[in-house]
Order: structure tokens, then C-alpha cells, then sequence
């Protein structure tokens, strides 16, 4: 994975899983789950994500269960989730679904909602395109980027033969 850029909403400090994958979810079509996500903090939001939309948090991101959350924002549209400090279990979550997830401390101050910023995983590098103020970040380890650019483990376990057919 090179680089990702998109459009950045901003979210605050302690945003839990039952927000991105509210308990609603649980009973909808699986198409359907995507467009709950954040609705009690955020109405209206999910309709407004458009594909490749990126999330910048603020302390906490993704405290709480290990609801699929991180499935819910993919398959909403978001292609990268930043955060001051990201839940562990969220981080790993995210990470087994394909998607980015990366703290760094001081990504706050980066960005404005609406900005395009630009991820340059080569480098560990991230860019407002609006104003080029550049932040670095701790690249993720090589196992977890793997499982980022191959869709998630279970594309992984699948391509291995550990898990029904390959892709």
C-alpha cells in the first residue's frame, strides 16, 4: 500500500463501538448496517460518507465491545480511521478487517472536517493538502500491512488454503 487520500470527518475523544455499530444493527440486512453508524451522535452522518472518506479521532477511538464496528465503517466507505490513541481491541479489529487504523498523537490539530489529507504509508507520512502541514507517524508493523492490503485475514486465510477456497 502506497497512498490513501480522502475527505477527513472529524470525531472527538472516547467514540465507542456501540456508536459505529449500534445495537439496531444486529437485527438489519447486512447492506443496511453501514447506515447506522454513528446516528446517535451524529444523524445524518453515514449518508454524507462518501468512498474513501477518512476518520480523524480524537483520545479513545473505539473503546467499548468488539462489536464489528470496524466492518461497519469499511463497508460504509472509510478507507483509513486516525486517532490520538485508538482501543486495542478496536485497533485489531480494524486491522483483521482491512482497514487502517493509526494513532498518532497531535493528528488533531492536522486537519479541519472536509479537508483532503494525504497517507503516505511508504514514507509515514501524513499531508493536509489544504494547508501541507505534514505530521509523521509510526509506520504499522509489516504482519499487520499485510493483512491491510490483502482485504483482511480472512482473505489471507483463504489465499493460504486455511479457509475455504482462494480468491
Amino acid at each position: 500500500m502506497n497512498n490513501i487520500n480522502g475527505r477527513v470527518w472529524i470525531f472527538g475523544d472516547d467514540i465507542n463501538t456501540d456508536l459505529m455499530y449500534p445495537q439496531i444493527c444486529y437485527t438489519l440486512p447486512q447492506e443496511e448496517k453501514p447506515y447506522h453508524a454513528m446516528e446517535a451522535n451524529r444523524p445524518g452522518w453515514a449518508g454524507m460518507v462518501r468512498k474513501g472518506d477518512i476518520i480523524i479521532g480524537g483520545r479513545n477511538f473505539g473503546t467499548g465491545s468488539s462489536r464489528p464496528a470496524a466492518d461497519n465503517l469499511k463497508n460504509l466507505g472509510i478507507v483509513c480511521v486516525i486517532a490520538e490513541s485508538i482501543n486495542g481491541l478496536f485497533l485489531r479489529n480494524a486491522v483483521n478487517s482491512g482497514l487502517p487504523a493509526l494513532e498518532i498523537h497531535g493528528i488533531s490539530g492536522i486537519a479541519r472536517e472536509g479537508d483532503t489529507i494525504v497517507i503516505d504509508f511508504v514514507n509515514s507520512i501524513i499531508k493536509n493538502a489544504r494547508t501541507e502541514e505534514m505530521i509523521n507517524f509510526k509506520p504499522l508493523p509489516a504482519f499487520l500491512m499485510e493483512i491491510i492490503e490483502n482485504g483482511g485475514i480472512i482473505n489471507i486465510l483463504k489465499n493460504k488454503g486455511m479457509l475455504g477456497k482462494p480468491l
